[in-house]
């Protein structure tokens, strides 16, 4: 179904039959899995669309996804009344400022405003997903389409050494995507060995690293980002905004019982006092350097 046949590199033949047969392919896999009990509630189309990778690949153009969501894929879900939902993902581009000057870059407007913008098309899409450069272009896309779902689909991954600094980076990202719309924030990768090296030579970063032959393991700096979002911000919370200068450094969510979670780096390198100020109430709190915190506020 690719040229090259071959699951790494290329692209999807553009034939009738083989875009029927791969639409025909996504309806098997739900119902296979349905027929098992797991019920997928949603498949995005193509992992990393501007990827030509030596691992498991295709690459799509903005067109490709239009004309396959619209006319095959869509089309194929309503016939076999398939209730699972359609994501326009995962979108890794637009590529940074350098691809551009290399004039290798691939813009917003190439994926999503193309595929968005057809309404045959949009009329099948639930939501979008951004990874790796797509950060780039997420919040013209949430922008332009506020009434969409959105989601971070892959945590930028590191090299391996799980340092603080990094740490700090993740947190950057998870502040980023969450100011810029996204709904959730899908962590890559959760358990590994040490160095944590891929099947292609690259070493990765994870929440937890085990050593197996001591029978044991440790905690890394990114199990804590994760840990102070996913602790206390609870299922279906609302993110408020907020003013002040902490803003930049923080994020804000009002859970369903009427708790403030308030998730705070300290990115300097001394201590630094925040002082919050919320329904007439006014808190004060001391952060140590560099580090991230959860503050819980509760409503009466």
């Amino acid at each position: 179904m690719k040229t090259p046949k071959a699951y790494n590199y290329g692209t999807l033949r553009w034939e009738k039959e083989v875009l029927e047969a791969y639409a025909l392919y996504f309806v098997k896999f739900i119902k296979a899995y349905k027929q098992e009990g797991i019920t997928i509630h949603q498949i995005h189309v193509q992992n990393e669309v501007v990827a030509d990778q030596k691992f498991p690949s295709c690459v799509w153009t903005g067109e490709q996804l239009r004309e396959f969501i619209r006319d095959y894929l869509g089309p194929a879900f309503d016939k076999h009344q398939i209730d699972t939902e359609i994501w326009l993902g995962t979108i890794n581009a637009p590529e940074p400022w350098d691809e551009w000057l290399k004039g290798k870059a691939q813009d917003h407007d190439a994926y999503a405003h193309t595929v968005l913008s057809d309404p045959e098309a949009y009329k099948y899409i639930s939501g979008v997903g951004y990874q790796w450069a797509g950060k780039y272009g997420i919040q013209r896309t949430v922008i332009s389409y506020p009434e969409l779902r959105y989601m971070q689909t892959e945590n930028e991954c590191g090299d391996g050494t799980n340092t603080w600094e990094y740490a700090k980076y993740i947190f950057n990202l998870y502040q980023h995507y969450f100011t810029n719309g996204v709904n959730s924030y899908i962590y890559w990768n959760m358990v590994l060995e040490p160095k944590g090296r891929s099947t292609w030579g690259w070493e990765q970063n994870s929440m937890l690293t085990v050593e197996k032959e001591k029978r044991s393991f440790r905690k890394n700096p990114e199990y804590f980002v994760m840990k102070h979002f996913s602790h206390f911000v609870l299922h279906a919370a609302k993110r408020i905004e907020t003013t002040g200068s902490w803003t930049g450094n923080s994020l804000v969510f009002e859970n369903k019982d009427g708790t403030i979670a308030i998730v705070i780096q300290n990115p300097f390198k001394e201590e630094r006092e925040v002082v919050i100020e919320y329904k007439e109430q006014r808190y004060s709190f001391s952060l140590e350097a560099e580090s991230f915190n959860s503050i819980m506020v509760e409503c009466s």
